[in-house]
């Protein structure tokens, strides 16, 4: 009898020592990160965190509301949002967001408590934002994930416990950003207007997303809806694509005066309950320039002569 109290003894401190170990991480591309299978499933499951490293494409706060507003009590309503995506260089043809909120307690799953208070959350962007990263630095991104409508999120997984923060490392000032990759709407719908959906992520929506693409002459169906964060359908005549807007200062109700067609360049994103399809363009801002639906620094890297010594193909901007 001792002899199996001391084995199941032991039995329960090693199921104790691994649980309470370190979580397993590697550093992987975002390539690797972002392969799925057939039914839009991500599929990387080899370590518990990731460290990634890309290029920073765009302002946080020119996507989400950062504010904190811990009286807010509506199930999903987060509050306080943070997101950035960064993106691949060189033949990592892929790109990945950051994501942060501050009432994960207003989800149904997560228990009282779960969420940050104003002053708990304010000091998380204090320190999220602390390397000092801008547009067109390379940084490196260490943390834990969660799949999000047909992508993987470095994310603290709905958890405001210290073990969970993701960090975000300054690894090089000034790269600049990568040229926008010219896209047609034909690569990524099909005769239908159907997205094309491809799980080896060598064409259609999953190719290009989390990257910066530009797509050339096309009309907005209807600009009435322009405003922050809004959602507005583009075509060339025969497919649509949806973009969805920013909350850029140059985006506001009365500055759209885009000339018809126009081009737009953003960020490829993926919001998909079905995850194969739910591709949009997402633009952060916009500068009133009449010709070019993009940010100033989107449509400056566009302009970029500069070609890059690791990618020929998307040669990035210098600041």
């Amino acid at each position: 009898m001792r002899s199996y109290i001391v084995f199941v003894g032991l039995v329960v401190l090693a199921v104790v020592s691994v649980s309470w170990g370190d979580p397993t991480v590697a550093g992987i591309t975002h390539g690797e990160f972002q392969a799925v299978k057939s039914t839009g499933e991500q599929t990387y499951t080899a370590t518990q965190k990731v460290t990634l490293e890309g290029i920073v494409l765009h302002n946080p706060a020119d996507m989400l509301d950062p504010t904190a507003n811990d009286s807010i009590t509506q199930m999903y309503n987060m509050g306080g949002q943070w997101q950035l995506f960064f993106q691949g260089e060189g033949v990592d043809h892929a790109g990945t967001a950051v994501y942060m909120a501050q009432l994960y307690n207003n989800l149904p799953w997560i228990m009282p408590g779960g969420g940050y208070s104003n002053a708990q959350f304010i000091a998380e962007l204090t320190r999220i934002n602390a390397a000092g990263f801008s547009v067109g630095d390379r940084i490196r991104v260490t943390g834990w994930f969660l799949s999000y409508k047909g992508k993987y999120n470095i994310n603290e997984q709905h958890n405001n416990n210290l073990d969970h923060d993701f960090t975000i490392e300054l690894v090089e000032r000034g790269v600049g950003l990568p040229r926008p990759e010219v896209v047609s709407l034909d690569e990524l719908k099909d005769d239908q207007d159907r997205f094309v959906f491809d799980p080896a992520r060598l064409v259609g929506g999953e190719y290009h997303q989390g990257r910066l693409i530009k797509i050339e002459d096309v009309n907005v169906v209807d600009a009435k809806g322009w405003g922050p964060d809004a959602t507005l359908t583009v075509t060339n005549g025969k497919k649509t694509l949806p973009v969805k807007l920013g909350r850029g200062n140059g985006i506001y109700p009365g500055s759209f005066n885009l000339s018809q067609p126009f081009d737009v360049i953003g960020i490829v994103d993926q919001d998909s309950t079905d995850l194969r399809s739910g591709y949009r363009l997402y633009v952060m801002n916009y500068d009133g320039n009449g010709k070019v639906l993009a940010s100033y620094e989107h449509r400056l890297a566009d302009q970029s002569a500069v070609v890059s010594m690791n990618d020929g193909a998307n040669p990035p901007v210098q600041k």
